[in-house]
């Protein structure tokens, strides 16, 4: 289960059903699930976590030290969800201050050289496509896909079960459920008709979703404007999220591009 050219700290905790590859590193202080399995030349750095069930492909490198200037030894960590895939040479950098963490959900499939810096914080079942790139403090909703070789400056939240379109550049804000047009910077062009479908959706949610896009984004009305119109027309339902992300946002909301036309095939 464990190849003989692996190096394993003794401080390091391997739970069952674990295979090791040929040439990894697993540093003290790394705790690795039942049932994972870590390909060729994989670097587990100290501090990092791994669930149970989590595949990690050759040559990745979790939990190194940020890529931050300011940064100064410390405790800090890397903590993966169960069920995740790991491509190769995706690189994962624990947090920057004492005791913080970056942070990969549940069932998250992080796709060849992508990378997400310190302190990034990914909800369940994202996917960050070939060569993403998200900066320090990004934070992603759950079911969010993130395209190839698309750019996240540091500190832009995005929504849950939103959709970066290939090569997009992202600085601001994105809101739950939209799409942002590919090789674009911070152009919304609509709703992730498809991903909410895929998420179990019902029509009337989507309709509501729809109608709430609508509020903000081709009504003229101010966005804490369409907050509060959005609150009053509905009581309950994934509607909500939309003032609700924008009351923590802290970069702004990315705006539409052209009419940002919401299409939903039905």
């Amino acid at each position: 289960m464990i190849h003989g050219t692996a190096v394993i700290d003794k401080a390091a905790e391997i739970g069952p059903d674990v295979r090791i590859g040929p040439y990894c590193v697993v540093e003290a202080d790394v705790r690795i699930g039942a049932g994972c399995e870590l390909g060729p030349h994989v670097s587990l750095r100290r501090y990092t976590s791994l669930g149970p069930r989590c595949r990690v492909h050759a040559g990745a490198v979790l939990g190194d030290e940020p890529q931050d200037t300011a940064f100064s030894p410390c405790r800090s960590e890397v903590r993966i969800g169960a069920d995740c895939i790991i491509r190769e040479g995706v690189t994962v950098h624990r947090g920057t201050k004492p005791d913080t963490a970056t942070v990969i959900g549940d069932g998250c499939f992080l796709m060849g050289f992508s990378h997400c810096a310190h302190n990034v914080v990914l909800g369940r079942q994202v996917i960050l496509a070939n060569g993403a790139l998200l900066a320090g403090y990004v934070e992603v909703g759950d079911r969010a896909f993130i395209s190839g070789n698309c750019v996240v400056h540091q500190f832009v939240k995005i929504g849950r079960l939103t959709m970066l379109g290939g090569g997009c550049a992202v600085s601001k804000d994105v809101p739950p459920y939209c799409t942002m047009r590919p090789v674009s910077l911070n152009a919304v062009q609509g709703l992730n008709v498809v991903g909410m479908r895929r998420a179990g959706l019902s029509s009337e949610e989507r309709r509501e979703i729809r109608e709430a896009y609508g509020l903000l984004y081709r009504s003229g009305l101010a966005p804490a404007e369409a907050a509060a119109r959005i609150r009053e027309r509905f009581a309950t339902g994934p509607a909500l999220e939309f003032p609700a992300f924008m009351e923590r946002s802290s970069r702004g909301l990315c705006p539409a591009s052209g009419r940002g036309a919401a299409r939903d095939e039905e």
